[in-house]
């Protein structure tokens, strides 16, 4: 049933990214428009554990952590992709399976059987392929260190949320601590940098231009709050999967993600496949599959 939750999980964080990219290519603040994305998480969780009745318990303060991790995974992410190679920093975003297999067989000594292992490198493999690009240079490492400390915060924030689960936290409550503490911050992070972009507007003409340019911040904050629909969605189901299956196996079925993104790009966008795209989406299917059959 894991695989299951984790595939939906998966579809729904695709769904997310896709409206991400959709989101990049408007004149909108990045920092409002994930304070927006949430927010909207926030409410969503909130009615659910009063609807339901969850209780609050003090391990559900562990969303908490999974709020400040899931600020700076965005954050670094943001950050890498503002000074180095897109291309390289995809693929770097792209390893946060590996972080949490390490780090749960470190501290739980979870351990991979066999077949898992071999399953867990053919779906990684397989989004490897799909995130590299043939454009990608090592030669030009601007960035690579945002694109590492991305893929440690996601891996930290899959972590915390195995940790939730392994603790028997609500889930509801536990989420509305960690798009409650994602929204504070990323409002904070908004403020601050309103204030940076103001001070540089005294003295550049460009810079007032661009700001009269952008969507206004109701209209910023409105689309995050939609696009936190999919991300609160795609949060119940990883907790989920988590609380049944292994975790690095959770966390690299979830990464599939990026195959409805490529979907997006080929149905609506009409970018065609390279072959490494190609290869790579039959690799991790093929690994999902395995997985089915030796579950």
């Amino acid at each position: 049933m894991w695989l299951v939750f984790a595939s939906l999980a998966a579809v729904s964080f695709g769904l997310r990214g896709v409206l991400y990219h959709w989101t990049s290519t408007k004149p909108m603040e990045r920092s409002l428009m994930l304070c927006g994305v949430f927010f909207t998480g926030t409410l969503i969780s909130l009615a659910c554990a009063l609807v339901l009745g969850e209780p609050w318990t003090f391990t559900a303060l562990t969303g908490m952590m999974m709020g400040v991790f899931s600020f700076g995974a965005n954050a670094c992410m943001v950050k890498g992709f503002s000074v180095g190679k897109a291309s390289l920093i995809a693929v770097l975003t792209a390893l946060p399976p590996v972080v949490v297999v390490l780090l749960a067989f470190a501290i739980w000594g979870e351990t991979l059987t066999s077949l898992q292992l071999v399953c867990f490198a053919v779906i990684l493999s397989g989004i490897l392929l799909i995130r590299f690009s043939g454009d990608v240079s090592f030669k030009h490492l601007e960035g690579v260190k945002w694109g590492l400390l991305t893929t440690l915060f996601f891996g930290l924030n899959d972590m915390a949320g195995k940790w939730s689960t392994m603790l028997d936290a609500a889930t509801f409550p536990t989420l509305v601590g960690m798009f409650a503490t994602g929204t504070v911050l990323f409002g904070l992070s908004y403020i601050s940098g309103t204030a940076k972009r103001r001070r540089a507007a005294a003295d550049n003409s460009r810079v007032i231009a661009e700001a009269a340019a952008q969507w206004s911040r109701g209209k910023t904050f409105g689309i995050g709050m939609a696009v936190g629909i999919t991300n609160s969605i795609g949060m119940v189901f990883i907790l989920q999967a988590f609380d049944l299956g292994v975790t690095g196996l959770v966390s690299a079925v979830v990464a599939m993600n990026v195959v409805v993104i490529l979907l997006y790009t080929r149905i609506v966008v009409k970018e065609k496949f390279t072959r490494k795209e190609l290869t790579g989406m039959i690799l991790a299917i093929c690994g999902i599959i395995l997985l089915r059959l030796f579950e």
